[in-house]
């Protein structure tokens, strides 16, 4: 390794393969090459940004540390995520070298650190570095078959009477999908999934429908209000963030649905228009107009200037990033 290349020394949580991302620099610009996707990103930082903090990951749909650093523009959004662990000394030499500023995130506020990575640049990227086991299309029809599989030996094992051989299959699968990018084969070893899951999304669009859940697209966090009064943001099983419903400073007041450029996302708000939480991805307007009404909470749905997306997250408390 010299000082104007750079690749990490292990992977961004606990136990990940180690990203095949490599840092080059020619003067001030950052060359990104992520190796396992062959795909190649060329910035101009106005500095960079070293972190660790606790996230929920979409491998394992739980909280847990997960470091890296970020390229930020002159207004602190970001440019490029780069998750994994750089060897501190060797990265201090890079930057020096690239004549790129470094600010050592690491003791920082998790909250805070969360706010920074999901203040987001238009045309961002996140560059994992990580080879997937099987390309996506294959996905879908794999976890049926290991699905069918999956419930064809869990069926012979209770025949003879074996539940005791089946969890033990079941908890050496666990263990491996800890270990290998590919949570959707978690079927394989709760069979049941296999049926559940159309079920439980169709009940998932009913609630939405219903106001009870405000899901974001793909595999983000959504939000859900308990008999209390109290706000949720679930991200997967895990609760990330609570904030009581109500007009005094600091409680939720209303939610603000915004775009700016190519951005979209949610801010949570109280009642001085302080953000609160910053939730960056898609959500539907109906399904918020639903939920905050049911829940007494304000919506807004705005498109929003740089100035304002500045200050709204330059403002908030704490993020999904």
């Amino acid at each position: 390794m010299t000082v104007d290349h750079l690749v990490p020394i292990s992977g961004a949580t606990k136990g990940e393969f180690r990203p095949e991302t490599v840092l080059t620099s020619h003067d001030r610009t950052l060359v990104v090459t992520d190796n396992a996707s062959s795909h190649s990103v060329r910035v101009t930082p106005a500095s960079l940004y070293h972190y660790n903090c606790q996230q929920v990951t979409t491998k394992t749909g739980k909280l847990q540390p997960v470091q890296g650093i970020a390229a930020l523009d002159a207004d602190g959004l970001v440019l490029l995520d780069l998750p994994g662990e750089w060897h501190k000394p060797d990265l201090d030499i890079f930057a020096h070298r690239a004549g790129i500023p470094l600010l050592d995130a690491r003791s920082y506020p998790p909250a805070r650190v969360r706010a920074v990575l999901a203040s987001r640049a238009p045309g961002w990227q996140r560059l994992r570095g990580l080879r997937p086991l099987f390309p996506r299309k294959w996905h879908k029809p794999m976890a049926i078959c290991a699905g069918i599989a999956g419930m064809a030996l869990m069926a012979y094992l209770a025949s003879l009477g074996m539940w005791a051989a089946w969890r033990a299959v079941s908890s050496m699968g666990r263990f491996l999908l800890e270990m290998f990018e590919s949570k959707w084969l978690m079927v394989a070893f709760s069979p049941a999934l296999l049926v559940l899951r159309p079920v439980l999304g169709r009940i998932n669009r009913w609630r939405a429908r219903k106001g009870t859940l405000l899901p974001s697209s793909g595999r983000g966090p959504d939000l859900r209000a308990d008999s209390s009064g109290t706000l949720q943001i679930f991200h997967g099983n895990e609760v990330t963030a609570t904030r009581r419903i109500g007009a005094s400073p600091r409680e939720a007041f209303s939610l603000l649905l915004y775009q700016y450029d190519s951005l979209t996302g949610l801010f949570i708000l109280d009642v001085t228009g302080s953000p609160l939480h910053h939730l960056p991805g898609r959500w539907l307007p109906e399904y918020a107009y639903t939920f905050t009404k049911r829940h007494n909470l304000s919506l807004a749905v705005h498109r929003i200037s740089r100035e304002e997306y500045l200050n709204l997250t330059r403002a908030t408390r704490d993020a999904n990033p």
